[in-house]
């Protein structure tokens, strides 16, 4: 078999594909925003995230008039789609581009089915936002590269919903998050939070606001983006006092100081005797030290 179409695939060093990476990121802000745009809003901004498919990312289906649409990453044949519940297709390669030029192409495609979409046309969550119609710079694609971050998390997602299904309180979807181009899943205690600081480069604070209305314990999975190499993490909001000290599981986690929440570089877990095993005692580790610490009702909320 391939070692890129393997379960948990190596993935190369931040730093080898951070151009293809970087580009996509903001191409993936642009989808999201449409659908940010066309979906009802729903609590902590969960309507406008993506989900992982079969084949790469996908909005799910978005109101349109009196049907629906879907705009669809396949990372596999390395299409942009666009599909409608009328029975119209557009779609474009994804290839080395400008953010400038997939954005024109995207926008293109919809006004060609009828659409007349309008987003905030600048990215968010990030320390530089060019306005997706002036960012040239950004251009490349690596595929493979590409091909095997979308396979690593299709092996996460299946962790992630397993782990999601030990629950009976409030949780979250496990969905990507294209702001921080990450996959997330989150608890809730069922308690209110104290009000979030904001401070997020280029996002309003309502965001923050919303998204941390209430108290949680968080993971997910990034690519690592000013850590240098692709990790799980894992937060409580608020931290209770404590938290960071927790004894958490497998080797290899460990607290970072800087960014205040639990790291499992995924290394660790690709080479691990079993990858889904080391990831879940991760997951429950890191819970179970944001719970007990944070005095959350454990009986009522766990399965």
């Amino acid at each position: 078999m391939n070692e890129a179409r393997s379960s948990w695939p190596t993935l190369p060093p931040v730093d080898a594909w951070e151009d293809t990476y970087t580009t996509v990121h903001m191409w993936t802000q642009i989808v999201g925003k449409i659908r940010l745009g066309h979906f009802p809003p729903v609590n902590h901004y969960w309507g406008c995230t993506l989900y992982v498919t079969s084949r790469g990312l996908t909005t799910m289906p978005m109101p349109c008039g009196t049907g629906v649409f879907t705009i669809d990453f396949d990372f596999i044949d390395h299409v942009l789609r666009i599909t409608t519940s009328d029975g119209y297709v557009r779609s474009f390669s994804l290839e080395p581009m400008s953010v400038a030029d997939f954005y024109l192409k995207l926008m293109a495609s919809l006004d060609s089915l009828g659409m007349q979409v309008t987003i905030y046309a600048k990215p968010v969550e990030v320390a530089e936002a060019i306005p997706f119609r002036k960012d040239t710079h950004h251009a490349s694609y690596d595929a493979d590269a590409v091909h095997r971050f979308w396979l690593a998390l299709v092996a996460v997602e299946r962790v992630f919903t397993k782990f999601r299904a030990g629950f009976n309180g409030k949780a979250s979807p496990v969905h990507f998050f294209w702001g921080a181009f990450d996959l997330a899943v989150t608890r809730f205690s069922g308690r209110t939070a104290p009000r979030h600081p904001g401070g997020v480069p280029h996002c309003p604070d309502r965001v923050m606001l919303e998204a941390y209305s209430h108290e949680v314990s968080s993971a997910g999975f990034w690519p690592g983006a000013g850590l240098g190499e692709a990790a799980f993490y894992s937060y409580a909001y608020p931290s209770p006092s404590g938290f960071g000290a927790t004894l958490v599981q497998p080797e290899g986690a460990y607290f970072h100081e800087t960014l205040r929440e639990f790291i499992l570089p995924y290394e660790a877990v690709r080479t691990a005797a079993d990858p889904e095993q080391a990831l879940l005692a991760f997951l429950q580790s890191t819970y179970d030290g944001a719970a007990t610490l944070g005095h959350w009702d454990r009986t009522a909320l766990e399965r």
